[in-house]
């Protein structure tokens, strides 16, 4: 039997119970979808199992949604409280209705009638959930389920950032395979940046993605430092709490600034080999705030949008293939899950990013072996950068150029970013006597 636990965290938090007992809050502000199987009474659950619904969560609606497993075609709807039913669309409601009165089909037809009564569900749940945290539900089902990532929430401790918290996905279970940590850019956390690389290179890499400081619901810091330099200590920190010695490190834009000054200072003895790609580290200050005063709006209006034409904006900006269709209600939809929360500190971010870059007079050479990819039409950081920084880098290092792919490099050529990491980190050694 598999489960859908649909809670609307709009005021205040409920408890969840896992399968040990521990109670986790809800998350605040947005509509939480909790999945679990079982096959018996003892069966472990996937995802933590709800509480009940009770009398004191008030205006508070709750959905489970008992789904059969295929074939098997009975079904369940339990705790739907009248006011929730009848907000529901009369004709999904009628259909559904029909579905559950059918007497059990023959075996043979048996699983076309559970997905065509899943897809029922579904609609139901598309008519009541925000698409977008339908979405960030689903890459969290998809990591826990398929890929078999953990979101671990790390308290760091030393002395910077002792009042830091960062989240970050991780192996569920050790694996002989190499660790590779993957740093995201502003333009979302983990799971979104990376939505398109973490099933292919979570076959060969044992993954760690981190949700950045000030980015994401639960990676926060009551330190007043902003720098990159301070990215990058919380970084290496965690990986060191995850007892992680030594690793390859691949960062995208922002996260890119953050894997140099990694692999240049704060992490220089563990991080093994580099992957960098569309940043503007090899930018001075200057150039990124001439960059940034060419635009017709202000850095915070460009990379932190707060309506749909800002988010249009961006996305047109930071892809060469845009999607064709883009409405209002998906983008404001996205803008509440990602950029509403702490987003005076990404703000922050933003302008030290500006005043100091990577934190360097002089960006410094590299000992690791350096992988740089490029889209050939970034308009945020163009290919010159790459060609620049492949000079700075020296003979250690190797461009790779994507054609028709623009910033947001990981989604549009993800299949040759892919392809990239995986034989630069395990097929190929770079430099002179490397073979």
């Amino acid at each position: 039997m598999l489960s859908l636990f649909i809670c609307p965290a709009k005021q205040h938090a409920t408890s969840l119970i896992t399968s040990r007992g521990r109670r986790r809050p809800a998350r605040h502000g947005r509509m939480v979808v909790y999945l679990y199987t079982h096959a018996g009474a003892d069966a472990a659950p996937l995802l933590p199992a709800p509480t009940p619904p009770s009398t004191d969560l008030g205006r508070h609606r709750f959905l489970v949604l008992s789904l059969p497993s295929v074939p098997s075609t009975s079904m369940r709807i339990s705790s739907v409280p009248s006011s929730m039913r009848a907000t529901a669309s009369s004709a999904s409601a009628t259909a559904l209705a029909a579905a559950m009165n059918m007497k059990q089909p023959p075996h043979g037809a048996s699983t076309l009638f559970a997905l065509l009564s899943l897809s029922l569900l579904l609609l139901r749940l598309l008519l009541r959930l925000r698409l977008a945290a339908f979405r960030d539900a689903a890459l969290s089902l998809h990591l826990l389920a398929r890929l078999r990532l953990r979101p671990v929430l790390l308290r760091l401790h030393d002395g910077a950032s002792s009042a830091t918290t960062l989240r970050v996905w991780c192996p569920a279970a050790p694996s002989s395979k190499p660790p590779l940590l993957l740093l995201h850019g502003f333009g979302g956390d983990a799971k979104w940046t990376w939505a398109r690389n973490l099933p292919r290179l979570s076959r060969h890499f044992h993954v760690y993605a981190p949700d950045l400081v000030f980015f994401g619901a639960q990676s926060r810091s009551a330190s007043p430092l902003r720098s990159v330099a301070f990215q990058a200590r919380c970084a290496a920190e965690a990986m060191r709490l995850l007892g992680v010695p030594r690793y390859d490190v691949a960062g995208i834009s922002y996260g890119g600034f953050v894997a140099y000054r990694m692999a240049a200072a704060e992490a220089s003895d563990a991080v093994g080999r580099l992957v960098i790609m569309t940043t503007g580290v090899a930018a001075t200050p200057g150039e990124m705030r001439a960059m940034a005063a060419r635009e017709d709006r202000t850095v915070e209006e460009a990379l932190l949008p707060n309506t749909a034409e800002g988010l249009r904006f961006l996305v047109r900006r930071s892809m060469h293939r845009p999607p064709p269709w883009m409405p209002d209600f998906v983008l404001d939809d996205f803008i509440q899950l990602m950029y509403v929360d702490q987003k005076r500190e990404r703000a922050e971010l933003l302008h030290e990013l500006l005043k100091t870059g990577a934190g360097f007079d002089t960006l410094p050479a590299l000992t690791q072996e350096t992988l740089l990819i490029w889209g050939d039409k970034d308009q945020v950081f163009p290919v010159d950068l790459g060609h620049r920084l492949h000079r700075l880098v020296g003979e250690r290092s190797r461009l790779e150029i994507v054609r028709d792919a623009g910033h947001a490099l990981q989604l549009e050529g993800a299949d040759h970013v892919n392809r990239f990491i995986k034989s630069f980190l395990l097929d190929e050694r770079i430099g002179l006597g490397r073979k």
